[in-house]
């Protein structure tokens, strides 16, 4: 989430209503609010677990919300409280709002030339439809949503939900609101009943000529390259990034915070569940791994059986030849 102007210490330290220590620049100024995984240059952002101390503090962060006493890196600002992520949800909810919709087209929705909009569908408010797209009845397109031109979607899909991200607390789960936003990019098509959900602080990213069956999730802060394709019920966690050209199966997964290299394949009823760095390559199981190998493991598990019964039957023999002996 970006700003309209910067804002400083002093203001941002009225926003929360918290006491706080000050470590570092004074003076610095946040142009925006983002989650680690998103940080810029100029940002606010918080960390509250020791696990993720040392990345943030050597992250592009100007201002970080933190609840331990540490050295501030050089042109940094520390504030020091006892609940970061109280702090920058306080934040959030100072430039972030919902307001009730009346009409089923926000005034403020923004459509380009020669669009179809389908009876019943849902349009937010600040949301920018390209040229040229068609989007069927009974879809939701939340605020702040971005789509390009020459883009189909297909009835009941949903794009720019909150994402599902809750941090767990003595007393229940605490949700992250989200302020980001989901983009879309040039000549995708979406199936029926999919959901792309908005980015927590920064954006969902869809590129130019995806296209998706239906029932596909994509997680929030998700960055999806060019020309990848979507099986029916595929889902991809919240974070993951996926370079252009991947080609992910029917009900198969991707794990959060994962990286994905060009034109990787995951086959059907598969999942990842860590990084895949090496391009081209195709994966089967869950975990997923290449998928010849995969193959010859199965056809040697189908091979158990009858190799038991032979080792059975080896060692019936190698009794007896001891006995004789």
């Amino acid at each position: 989430m970006k700003f309209s102007q910067p804002i400083g210490i002093d203001e941002l330290i009225g926003i929360i209503k918290k006491d706080v220590v000050i470590k570092g620049n004074p003076l610095n100024q946040i142009w925006g609010i983002n989650e680690l995984h998103s940080i810029t240059e100029g940002d606010l952002s918080f960390v509250d677990h020791p696990k993720y101390f040392e990345r943030m503090l050597k992250s592009k962060a100007s201002v970080i919300f933190i609840n331990k006493e540490v050295d501030c890196p050089e042109g940094k600002t520390l504030l020091i409280t006892d609940d970061p992520l109280d702090a920058y949800l306080k934040v959030v909810a100072h430039y972030t709002h919902f307001s009730p919709q009346k009409e089923a087209i926000h005034p403020t929705a923004k459509i380009g030339e020669g669009t179809i909009i389908q009876p019943c569908t849902f349009v937010g408010e600040n949301v920018v439809i390209g040229r040229n797209c068609i989007i069927h009845s009974n879809v939701s397109i939340y605020a702040d949503s971005v789509i390009g031109d020459n883009v189909i979607i297909h009835s009941g899909s949903v794009i720019g939900a909150d994402a599902c991200y809750f941090q767990k607390r003595p007393e229940g789960w605490l949700k992250l609101d989200s302020c980001g936003r989901t983009v879309i990019g040039n000549n995708v098509e979406i199936g029926c009943n999919v959901c792309i959900d908005r980015g927590v602080s920064g954006d969902t990213f869809i590129g130019d000529g995806c296209k998706f069956d239906n029932l596909v999730q994509i997680g929030h802060d998700t960055y999806v390259g060019k020309h990848c394709l979507f099986g029916a019920q595929s889902a991809i966690a919240g974070c993951s990034h996926l370079e252009d050209g991947c080609v992910i199966w029917s009900k198969s997964v991707i794990n959060k915070d994962l990286y994905i290299a060009k034109n990787t394949t995951l086959l059907a009823l598969s999942g990842i569940d860590k990084n895949v760095t090496e391009e081209g390559t195709t994966l089967f199981g869950a975990p997923a791994t290449d998928a010849r190998k995969k193959w010859r493991e199965m056809a040697y598990t189908k091979m158990l059986p009858e190799i038991v019964e032979e080792f059975k039957k080896l060692k019936k023999e190698f009794e007896e030849l001891k006995s004789k002996m």
